[in-house]
C-alpha cells in the first residue's frame, strides 16, 4: 500500500492508503479529522468540502493520490478555537439546525470570502450553489456570510 505525506491543517501527516481512496476517508479514518462529513459520495451535496491550496474541493471524490504537495485545510484547521469570523457569525445567527452540512457550508463560504471579501447576494448564491442543507437554513447561512464579511 502506498504511503503519502499530506500537509493537513499546517502539519505534515503520513498515511498509508490505496491510491484511489477518497481524501474524505483518509481524513476521517486515518487522521481522525471527523468534522468533514460524508453526504452523497458523488460530490453533489457539499458536506465533504475542504480546501486544497485554498480552493474548495469535494473530498469524497478527490483521490489521495492527486493531493501531492498541496495544502489541505479542514474545518478543524480553519481556526484552532472556532474564532474564525464565519464560525462566530454562524453562532451569532444561529445557523445550524441539525448541523450535518455546516462544516462544508462554512468551508465553501470561507473560500468565497478569501476570494471576494465583500460578496454580493449573487456572489453568495453562486458560491454556495450545490451545498445542500436539508434543514433549509439558507437564509441564515446568507446572513452569517454577510456578517462575517463585515468583520
Amino acid at each position: 500500500m502506498p504511503q503519502y505525506t499530506l500537509q493537513v491543517n499546517g502539519q505534515s501527516r503520513q498515511v498509508d492508503a490505496d491510491a484511489d481512496t477518497p481524501l474524505l476517508w483518509v481524513l476521517r479514518d486515518e487522521l481522525h479529522l471527523v468534522g468533514t462529513k460524508y453526504g452523497c459520495g458523488i460530490a453533489q451535496c457539499g458536506a465533504c468540502t475542504i480546501h486544497v491550496d485554498g480552493s474548495p474541493m469535494r473530498s469524497c471524490s478527490f483521490p489521495v493520490s492527486r493531493v501531492g504537495d498541496k495544502k489541505i485545510t479542514t474545518i478543524e484547521g480553519l481556526s484552532a478555537d472556532a474564532s474564525h469570523p464565519l464560525q462566530q457569525a454562524w453562532r451569532e445567527h444561529d445557523v445550524p439546525q441539525c448541523g450535518y452540512c455546516q462544516a462544508g457550508q462554512i468551508m465553501t463560504a470561507a473560500a468565497l470570502l478569501a476570494d471576494t471579501p465583500r460578496p454580493s447576494d449573487e456572489d453568495i448564491a453562486s458560491a454556495m450553489h450545490g451545498n445542500i442543507c436539508r434543514c433549509g437554513s439558507y437564509p441564515k447561512i446568507k446572513q452569517a456570510i454577510k456578517a462575517a464579511a463585515k468583520k
